[in-house]
Parts: structure tokens; sequence; C-alpha cells
């Protein structure tokens, strides 16, 4: 894209951006509540942090109230932006009910121009009332209480707030050009209010472990989700769609015969099915499943780095390593006694499921952190034995090799087709609509999980029972 052209198009977008501000802050029905409430609000938390400050003194608990202080900080900064989040949930519906969203689409700007400017139109209440309460409640605590925020910890926790409103209203503009009312943008929100409540409690422990380090990769983390719900949008925006919209139905007829066609495909028996569909679903997992090695990596990676961290102590690894109970629970082929290869199999199962549907939500972020965690644990593990002298590789062989060969190309492909399946909102729909496009995915991820994941969990789960403690035995007596 040539400078000119670049320019040409950002100009039509800071048009359509400059008229949607002007048109919000023309409104006062608008403008009053925001302010207003985004004032409040910093001086009710003042007012919480001086009487809480005051009363852990009594009890000469002080680094409570040290901790608390920038956490109320951060719900300074939130707060705001979830009461100016009506403004986006009505970028583009609201302006469909109240029919002065035509002579706008019929512009010549184009579809990128015209969601783009929606969406910094929709991005600026949020943000100047976040850091306005942010403001407030800085000048209030120092005053009142004598706190000082660090410049980093205050860049922070600004990068924290504009990140949490670009996710939350890149989300709700996506809903906004998808729903057919206000309505219906509104009760829709709350699939993005929740989880945004639930990440400010994981900040929260954050803040009160005083892990402020970790908050930076959070912000990188919301950047990755921004990212995702902006692309998903324009892949899903077109204009002439918004205005032939006018009222979605759940066809549940329609959405099982257009899962089953694409789920069966060209397959006249189950062989024919298997190697003609899953296999070629399990081909497109592929690539994907690339990425899923990396992150599996990273996470074996980011447990090993956490053994200096959160250190066990060696005579506890001695006593355990060489303890008879393992050899002879080894010997009796009990090293899970309580487990039976069909439980271990349904754990397995359901640790995917879980990791599907968190990777449904986040376009597949939360799934691979779910596939991720055993990866760390036994990069914590390994890293623990060889503090101490005990080979890991000899840990790996016992204990983890023999079903790994099962059970690491499942949580490959199954990650692949999270991926797959959390990406189908972020690629453009090619003769497809939405949801045809999304089921097409979801059929994918069924058969590769069907086809080849349950299999070989199953195959893993018969290794680990059968096998391993066999081979772990022969390992630990020699």
């Amino acid at each position: 894209m040539s400078i000119e052209r670049l320019k040409d198009h950002l100009s039509g977008t800071f048009l359509v951006a400059a008229r949607e501000v002007r048109e919000q802050f023309r409104d006062w029905r608008i403008i009053f509540p925001i302010v207003v409430l985004t004032l409040f609000f910093p001086v009710l938390m003042n007012y919480t942090a001086n009487r809480l400050v005051n009363f852990v003194q009594q009890y000469d608990a002080p680094i409570i109230g040290e901790r608390l202080i920038p956490f109320l900080l951060m719900v300074v900064g939130f707060f705001p932006i979830s009461i100016s989040l009506v403004i986006a949930l009505e970028s583009f519906v609201g302006e469909k009910e109240r029919m002065t969203i035509e002579p706008l689409l019929c512009t010549p700007l184009s579809d990128t121009q015209l969601y783009f400017g929606k969406l910094l139109a929709s991005l600026t209440p949020p943000l100047l009332a976040s850091y306005l309460g942010t403001t407030v409640y800085l000048i209030g605590v120092m005053y009142r209480v004598g706190w000082h925020a660090e410049p980093l910890f205050l860049l922070q926790i600004f990068v924290l707030a504009t990140m949490m409103a670009l996710v939350m209203v890149s989300g709700s503009v996506v809903i906004s050009s998808q729903t057919t009312s206000v309505r219906a943008a509104n009760l829709l929100a709350s699939f993005i209010v929740i989880p945004m409540a639930f990440l400010l409690q994981a900040e929260s422990a954050l803040m009160f472990w005083g892990r402020y380090n970790a908050l930076w990769w959070v912000a990188v983390g919301l950047l990755i989700i921004a990212s995702l719900l902006i692309r998903s949008g324009l892949a899903q925006f077109r204009r002439e769609e918004l205005l032939e919209r006018e009222m979605d139905t759940l066809n549940l007829r329609w959405i099982g015969k257009t899962f089953w066609r694409f789920f069966k495909g060209e397959g006249s028996s189950l062989w024919g099915w298997w190697r003609s569909e899953v296999l070629r679903s399990g081909r497109k997992a592929l690539l994907p499943s690339g990425l899923t090695i990396l992150v599996l990596l990273l996470g074996g990676y980011v447990g090993a780095s956490q053994a200096k961290v959160f250190v066990l102590p060696p005579e506890f690894i001695q006593e355990n390593w060489n303890s008879g109970e393992i050899v002879n629970r080894l010997g009796n082929l009990q090293l899970l006694p309580s487990y039976t290869v069909g439980l271990v199999w349904f754990q397995n199962l359901r640790a995917i499921l879980l990791a599907s549907l968190g990777g449904f939500f986040t376009f597949g972020v939360l799934g691979m952190l779910v596939l991720l965690l055993p990866f760390a644990l036994i990069g914590y593990f390994m890293a623990s034995l060889a503090q101490v002298g005990i080979s890991p590789g000899a840990f790996l062989m016992a204990f983890i090799l023999p079903h790994a060969i099962f059970e690491v190309p499942a949580i490959l492909l199954a990650g692949g087709a999270i991926l797959r399946l959390g990406a189908s909102f972020a690629s453009p729909a090619r003769g497809q609509t939405v949801g045809e496009a999304w089921l097409k995915a979801l059929s994918d991820w069924a058969k590769v999980m069907i086809g080849l994941v349950m299999p070989l969990l199953l195959g893993a789960a018969l290794v680990e029972m059968l096998i391993t403690p066999r081979l772990a035995l022969w390992l630990m007596t020699r």
C-alpha cells in the first residue's frame, strides 16, 4: 500500500470516527452518567483505601494496605470501561434501529474504513473515562494516604487499562455488527464482561502476591485476543448483510443437517469416511499443530524455570525417589492403584474437551494454556530432579516416554484442531455464511477427535497402565 493510499484510507477512518465521537459527546444522556460515575467511583475507592489503611495499621499489617491500593487503582481503571461499553454495543445495531446507518453505508468508504472508524469512536469514551478515573484516584490517594505510584507500575496500569478497553470494545463491536437488536447485543455483552471480571480477579491475585512482572504477560495476552477480535470483526463485516439481516432465528434442524453434511463428507463406508474425511481433516490440523509444539515446549521451559523459584526440599526428593513403596507398587503394577484404563482414557478426554471449550471462546488461546499445563509440570519435576543430582532422563524414560508415544501426537492433533476451531471466527468465510464456516470447522474438529485423538488416547491409556509400570520397575531396579 502506497503512502497516498494509506493517507486516504486513514482519512476515511478518522472521518467516520470524528462523526461518531461528535454525536456521542452531543448527547448529554450518554456523557452525564459516564462523567458522574467515573468521578464518583475514584472518590469512593479513595475513602475505602483510607479506611482500610487505618484499619490494618491497628493490627500491624501494613503490607495488606500496600497491596490493596494498587488493586483498587486497577479496579478504578476497569469500572469506567464497563460503563462505557454500551456505546460500543450500539455502534452498528443501535444506528440500524434508529434508521440512521443507511446514509453512512451508502458512502464510498470501504468496509474496513467503516469498521475501524466505528471501533476508534467506540474506544475513545471508555479510554478517556478510564484515564480520568485513574488520575482522580491517584491524586486522592496521594493526598489522603500518602501513597505514590512508581512510574513503571503506573505505566503498567495504563497499559493494562488500554488493553482491557481494547478487548472489551473490540468484542462489543463484533457483537453489534452481528446482532439484530440492541437488546440482544446487551445480553451477549455478558460473554465479554464476565470473563474480564474473572481476569480482574486473576490480576488481583498477582498483585497481592507482588508478581507485578507477570502483569506484562497479561497485557500481551490481551493484545493478542484484541487483535483476533478485530480480525474476526473485519472478516465477518459486510455492509449489505448488515442491512438485510432482520431477525436471527435458531434453526436446530438446519444446524444439524449442515453439521452432518460436513461431518459425513464423501465417505460411503466407515473405512472410506476415515480415509477420506478424517485424514483430510488431520492434514488440515498439521500446520497449527506445529504452533502447538512451540507452545508445549514453552510450557516445559516455563515449568523448568519455576524449579528455582519453588524449590522442593532435596531430602524430600531423595526420600521419595528411592522409596521402596514405589518399587513395590511397580512390582505389583499398582503405580496408580485407583486407576483403570477406562478412567485414564476418560480423564485425558475430559482434559481435551475442556481445552476445546476454552479455545472456542478465546480463539484457541485458553485451550493452549490447558494443554501446556502437563508439560509445565513435567518440566518442573525434571528440573527439580536435576537439582539434586538425579538424572531427569531416567524420570522421562521410566514414567513419561512409553505412553507419550501415543499421547503426544494426540495432544498435538487436538491442539491443531482447537486452534483451527478458534480461528474459524477470525478467518474469512469464502462463499459461506459465518454459521456455515463455523459448522465446517466444528465438523473438522469432531472428525479429528473421533477418528484420531480418541484412538490415540486409548492406546496411551493402555500403555500407561500395562507397559509403563513394567518399564519403570526395570529402570529403577537396575
